[in-house]
């Protein structure tokens, strides 16, 4: 065998003692879990019918600005879906020109099937993603830093109450936190839960967090914007997790 031969053999070889080592370590069910990056607390969350189904959730805030908020339910497709180890935060917040913005986070447990790609949640509710980037969000609180998050400008159609379709956008923006650490893609939160496992022992526990708020068609640099801040305000409030200090 060639020197060159020998080189993608080894590196074969050990790409294989690496997965199985990941696996069996995943399987085993015997990994610490570690902490979440972000606060919870003692409170009922209720599904669509009005039962309590969770007695703690992510402690989204209660007040930002001027708005009026309340919890939203959890989905009976979610809760059927979602490993029974998944913890939930879920709220709407209502501004006085009568937009809103909904904060959702969805938090792992030993389980990591908790945390799923945002890609297949929208076309599920019907909408189309349109564009999607990553833009930086500055957070001012506990101290300086930039917030990476994917933003994904979305469409569809609906109907008014007269039953005439209507175009209607949507910006959806989220991100991935755990202790201490933030991720904006799927693979890169992926990547370090599994060096997490394998060098620590610890599955680390990941929530996916989003922001999502509809429009008209035009509005959407200006929903962005007010966004921006909202989540600028709210963000210090719940999550532990920072990204590193700006001077």
């Amino acid at each position: 065998m060639s020197k060159q031969g020998k080189i993608i053999l080894a590196f074969f070889l050990l790409l294989v003692g690496a997965s199985a080592l990941f696996l069996a370590r995943l399987n085993s069910g015997g990994q610490e879990l570690g902490q979440p990056g972000l606060r919870l607390a003692a409170m009922e969350l209720h599904n669509e019918d009005g039962q309590v189904i969770r007695t703690n959730a992510v402690a989204l805030p209660a007040q930002i600005f001027d708005c009026t908020s309340a919890p939203t339910p959890v989905t009976k497709l979610e809760l059927d879906w979602l490993p029974p180890d998944t913890t939930y935060g879920r709220r709407r917040y209502s501004f006085p020109d009568k937009t809103w913005i909904e904060s959702s986070v969805v938090l792992m447990g030993q389980d990591r099937t908790s945390i799923h790609k945002p890609e297949y949640c929208l076309p599920g509710q019907g909408f189309t993603i349109d564009l999607r980037e990553v833009v930086t969000i500055p957070i001012q609180q506990p101290h300086i830093y930039d917030l990476q998050v994917m933003k994904l400008t979305t469409s569809k159609t609906a109907h008014d109450r007269n039953g005439r379709e209507v175009p209607v956008r949507g910006v959806y923006i989220y991100w991935f936190v755990a202790d201490g650490k933030l991720a904006t893609h799927h693979l890169d939160r992926m990547w370090m839960m599994t060096k997490g496992l394998l060098s620590e022992g610890v599955l680390q526990r990941w929530a996916y967090v989003t922001y999502f708020a509809i429009c008209k068609p035009g509005d959407e640099e200006a929903t962005f914007d007010k966004m921006t801040k909202f989540i600028a305000e709210s963000v210090p409030k719940f999550q532990t997790a920072t990204g590193p200090r700006k001077n």
